[in-house]
């Protein structure tokens, strides 16, 4: 721990304490993967950090987490990792489509593998279910979000 400051240990305890916290809590907000659920995370968040639930406070809050932390505790919340299919999904649903990522070495994707992992996640509704709209980019699929009017 030589190299290791009081600064740099708080800041690695935050971290990973933010990290913990919305992990712990995303499937709290329903419905998941939308941006309500998002919302609420972040309400939620915010009233227990003392915050009053009108709008300038709440706006206050968001404002003074700032773009780093706030992006951060996003893609936490919009990740999943399933290890036993060695797949990472990416499903935020301000990006224009879902990413599936290998966990371990790249290459193609087993479709099968994919579709169980959208199914585990409630996903598969929301997503193009048809494999030829999916586009293959290196080592990741990105599947557009399903249009719905």
């Amino acid at each position: 721990m030589a190299g290791m400051n009081a600064i740099n240990l708080q800041a690695t305890l935050f971290d990973f304490a933010i990290g913990e916290l919305v992990r712990q809590h995303r499937e709290s907000f329903q419905p998941l993967w939308t941006a309500d659920s998002w919302a609420k995370l972040l309400i939620w968040l915010a009233l227990n950090c003392g915050c009053s639930g009108d709008r300038d406070s709440l706006e206050a809050y968001a404002e003074a987490l700032g773009p780093g932390l706030t992006g951060r505790m996003r893609r936490i919340f919009f990740e999943r990792e399933l290890e036993d299919l060695e797949l990472r999904v990416l499903a935020d649903p301000a990006e224009p489509q879902v990413l599936v990522l290998p966990l371990g070495p790249a290459g193609p994707l087993d479709h099968g593998r994919v579709v169980a992992a959208l199914e585990r996640l409630g996903l598969l509704a929301r997503v193009a279910a048809e494999p030829q709209r999916w586009q293959q980019l290196e080592a990741a699929l990105a599947l557009p979000w399903q249009e719905l009017f």
